[in-house]
This record gives structure tokens, sequence and C-alpha cells, in this order.
């Protein structure tokens, strides 16, 4: 053979080896992609495990792109000891010049699915972002916040910023209402009027695990009551703080309970 053959011969290996490649990966994409998707179609169908059938969505993409990556290195390229070093060299000055953010993402994304910071469908607060996790991928995780737009956060995120989860993986939710009261209104019926709104919303959840509590704070021009309860399917967070507080009002005004009127100069000195 000659030297010139030679070389085409290893110009068609190196393409050949670099088209597995990237068929490889495609795959792992395409396949983690529809694993998430169906995944996704069957916890939607059934409401009282949706978040523990999610759990497994991060959990399977990772697997794919792990197993991948493994047949890329040892099937695909066949690299040999020295040549997996001088490549991991290459990683490495590859991070220090740029792709550091990157990969720290990656491992972000691998601690939160191997410690479960959160799993997909909890309600979190991430930094100044809070929503439902819909997805945890390797760069980012995505939350849907209550305006319905889709948040990226990056998961290095995790090692900078405080994360408060709402539910902690269980379907139920704590929902914290809030009304307030004129300082001289009858405060006794207007915490049993907001008793009353919790314990019989449609949205509630009530048992000796998931309790509701009614507390009572004062401020210079109103006195604050707050009512805590669980609702039974995080989703519902919303529409039972807002089915709470109109019923609450309405029966305000139906008692005679008077809401607060706070003084223009109260606002001036806010201002």
């Amino acid at each position: 053979m000659t030297p010139a053959q030679a070389a085409v011969e290893s110009a068609q290996l190196e393409v050949r080896v670099l088209r597995d490649a990237v068929l490889v990966l495609v795959g792992a994409y395409l396949l983690s992609r529809l694993t998430s998707a169906a995944l996704s179609a069957f916890a939607e169908r059934s409401p009282t495990r949706r978040i523990t059938i999610k759990m497994f969505v991060p959990v399977t993409s990772f697997l794919i792109y792990g197993v991948a990556i493994y047949v890329v290195v040892d099937s695909v390229l066949q690299l040999t000891t020295a040549q997996l070093l001088a490549v991991s060299g290459l990683i490495g000055a590859g991070i220090g010049f740029g792709l550091k953010d990157l990969v720290g993402s990656a491992i972000g994304g691998f601690v939160i699915v191997l410690e479960n910071t959160y799993q997909v469908g909890d309600k979190v607060e991430i930094g100044e972002h809070y929503g439902e996790v819909s997805e945890i991928g390797l760069r980012a995780t995505t939350l849907i916040t209550p305006d319905d737009t889709a948040v990226k956060v990056p998961n290095t995120t995790l090692f900078t910023d405080s994360i408060a989860d709402a539910n902690d993986g269980a379907p139920e939710m704590m929902v914290v209402v809030e009304v307030a009261v004129a300082p001289d209104a009858d405060l006794q019926r207007a915490t049993s009027v907001v008793e009353d709104a919790l314990v019989t919303s449609r949205y509630v959840y009530v048992d000796d695990d998931h309790p509701f509590v009614v507390l009572v704070e004062d401020d210079a021009y109103y006195r604050t009551i707050r009512g805590k309860a669980y609702v039974a399917d995080l989703r519902d967070e919303f529409a039972f703080a807002s089915d709470v507080t109109e019923r609450a009002l309405v029966a305000f005004d139906e008692y005679g309970i008077e809401t607060p009127t706070v003084p223009l100069d109260s606002l001036d000195d806010r201002e």
C-alpha cells in the first residue's frame, strides 16, 4: 500500500468514526426526548402519581447520555489509555478556556438528580424565580412560572443560590392566604369567616398530617388574617387562594366586617 493510499484509508476511517460517534449521540438525544415525553404523558394521566413518575424523567435522560458517552469512547473511538489521557487533557483545557460553565451546569444537574434536591413536578423557588419544575436537563432546569412562562435556570445556581421546595416531592402543598380587616373590625367573626372559607374550599386537603391554621397579625392600620391549609394537588395553589379570598370578602360584606383604608400620609411615607 502506497503512502497516498494509506492516507486516504486513514481519512476514510476517521470520517466513519466521526459519523458513528455523531449517530450515537444524536440517537441518545432522540431516545432521551422520546422517553421523557412518554413518561410525562403517562404521568399526566395519573394525578396522584404524577410527581413520582416524573421523578424518573431526568434519571432516565442521564442514564441514556451516560451509556451513549461510554459507547462513543469505548466502542466507536476505541481510544487507548494514552489517547484517553490526551483527550482528558484537551477536555480539561477546554473547561479552563470557556466550557467551565457548561461543565459546571452538567455537574449541577447530576447532583440535583443524585441528591433529589428537587424533581420534575415540584413547585420551587430558585433565586428570584418561582414555578413548577417541568424539566431537569444537562445544562438547566426549566420552570413554568404562574404566568405560564418557561424560565431556564442554570444548574450551577444550585451552588450559588438558595432553593425552596414548596412540596418536596409530595402532590399536596401548603398554601398561605392573607386577607386584611380594619383595626376595629370584629376579629373573632373575621377569623371564623376565613377558617370556614379554608375548610369548605373544593381544593382543600385536610387530615391529621395536613392540618389547617388561622393566624392574626397586627399592623398600624389594619390586621392581617393569615390562613394556612394544604391543597390536594399543588397545581390548584392559585385557584385555592383565589377561591378562599373571594368567598371571605363576600362574607365580610354580609357580616359588615370592614376592610382597611390606608391613610394617604402612610403611602407618602412609603414613597
